[in-house]
C-alpha cells in the first residue's frame, strides 16, 4: 500500500491512497482525513486503506470513479508535520570517513550503540518544494536517507518487538548546513541552526511493497541521487548498515515511548565501495580530501537542483522522487 498527502484541507493536508505505479490517487474519505489520523488508529484504518488500495490498483469501478491523475507538485510531505523525527547515523563508512577527515577516531561505543539526534519535525518540505536557505556560505548539502514511520512504540522495546512497529517506509532529503555544524558541535549540545527542514518522498509505502528488498529490517536497494541532472551516487542501502531499523527504534525508545507517526532516519547512506558515489556532498568531499588531500566538489549553490529516488528490481520508482531546487530565503 502507498499513501500520500495532498496540499489541501489545512496544515496536515488530505490523505490519499496512491496506485502502485504512482499514476493515480484517491482520497481516503470516510477512513482517515490525514495520515497522522490513520497512524493513530492503524489497526482499524489500515485494512480499509488496503481495500481501497487494491481497488485502485485493480481499476475497480468505485475507486476509478473517484480516482485522479497524480501530480507530484500537488503533494505535501506525506506527514506535513510529525510529533517526532529521530535521525540515526547507521552507516559505518560515513562515520569513519568524516571523523578521519577531521582527525578524530570513531568511538568504540559506536559499534554497539547507535549515533542518533533529535531532528526537526515541526514541518517537512514536500517532494517538489524548494530548499530555501539564507546564505550559500552556510554550506548547503543534501543527505539521501531511508526513513521509517512507526505506530505507538512502548518504552524499553526490544529490537525483536520493535520490528513489528514499522508501518511505513520512505525517503528523506535531510538537508544540512555543513559550515554551521562545527561551531554547534563544539558547544557540546548538538544540532540546531545547522539542520533546517527536511523533505520527504512523495509517498510512503508499507514494507510489503518492497517485497524481498525489505529483509532483516533493512532496505536492500540502491539509493540513487543526481545533482543538476548529473549522476552523483547509488549507494546500496542494505550494505554497511551497522544498525538496522529495529535496533534504531529500540535505541530511541530506551527511556521513553514513541508515539504513532514517529519518523526514524537511517542517516546518510554510504558504502565501503566508493565507486558507487555518495549520498551527500560531505561524503564526497571527504573521499576527495582523503584521496587527493583537498576537497574539490563544492556545496550546493542557489539555482542547483537535487534528485533522490529508489527503484525496485524492475526499474520502477517505489516512493516517487524528491526533486528540489536550492533558492535564497526571502
Amino acid at each position: 500500500m502507498k499513501l500520500a498527502t495532498l496540499k489541501e484541507g489545512g496544515r496536515d493536508g488530505t490523505l490519499i491512497v496512491v496506485s502502485r505505479d504512482l499514476a493515480h490517487g484517491v482520497r481516503a474519505h470516510g477512513i482517515a482525513s490525514t495520515l497522522q489520523q490513520a497512524l493513530d488508529d492503524w489497526h482499524l484504518a489500515a485494512p480499509r486503506l488496503h481495500k481501497l488500495y487494491d481497488a485502485l490498483c485493480l481499476h475497480r469501478h468505485k475507486a476509478v470513479e473517484y480516482a485522479f491523475d497524480l501530480d507530484f507538485r500537488a503533494l505535501a510531505a506525506p506527514l506535513p508535520r510529525a510529533y517526532e523525527f529521530v535521525d540515526g547515523s547507521a552507516y559505518l563508512p560515513h562515520v569513519e570517513r568524516v571523523r578521519k577527515a577531521r582527525g578524530a577516531t570513531v568511538p568504540e561505543t559506536f559499534y554497539t550503540d547507535p549515533l542518533m539526534y533529535q531532528a526537526t519535525s515541526a514541518g517537512f518540505l514536500g517532494p517538489r518544494d524548494p530548499v530555501r536557505v539564507p546564505s550559500e556560505d552556510y554550506g548547503i548539502d543534501l543527505e539521501a536517507e531511508v526513513v521509517v514511520v512507526t505506530d505507538d512504540v512502548p518504552m524499553g522495546v526490544t529490537p525483536e518487538h520493535a520490528s513489528h512497529h514499522i508501518r511505513l517506509i520512505g525517503l528523506v532529503n535531510d538537508v544540512s548546513l555543513r559550515n554551521l555544524i562545527p561551531a554547534e558541535l563544539a558547544k557540546g549540545f548538538g544540532f540546531l541552526q545547522s539542520k533546517p527542514r527536511s523533505a520527504l518522498s512523495p509517498v510512503l509505502a508499507t514494507p510489503d511493497e518492497l517485497r524481498d528488498a525489505w529483509r532483516h529490517d533493512k532496505v536492500h536497494l540502491p539509493m540513487r541521487t543526481w545533482i543538476n541532472g548529473q549522476w552523483f551516487g547509488e549507494a546500496e542501502a542494505g550494505e554497511d548498515m551497522q544498525f538496522n531499523f529495529a535496533q534504531l527504534i529500540a535505541h530511541a525508545a530506551k527511556t521513553r515511548p514513541l508515539v504513532a507517526g514517529t519518523l526514524v532516519g537511517s542517516g546518510t547512506i554510504a558504502n565501503q565501495d566508493t565507486s558507487r558515489g555518495a549520498s551527500c556532498l560531505a561524503e564526497q568531499r571527504t573521499v576527495e580530501k582523503l584521496r587527493d588531500g583537498e576537497a574539490m566538489t563544492p556545496f550546493l549553490k542557489f539555482g542547483d537542483s537535487v534528485k533522490i529516488d529508489m527503484h525496485d528490481v524492475d526499474g520502477n520508482s517505489i516512493f516517487g522522487s524528491i526533486e528540489q531546487t536550492i533558492e535564497p530565503a526571502a
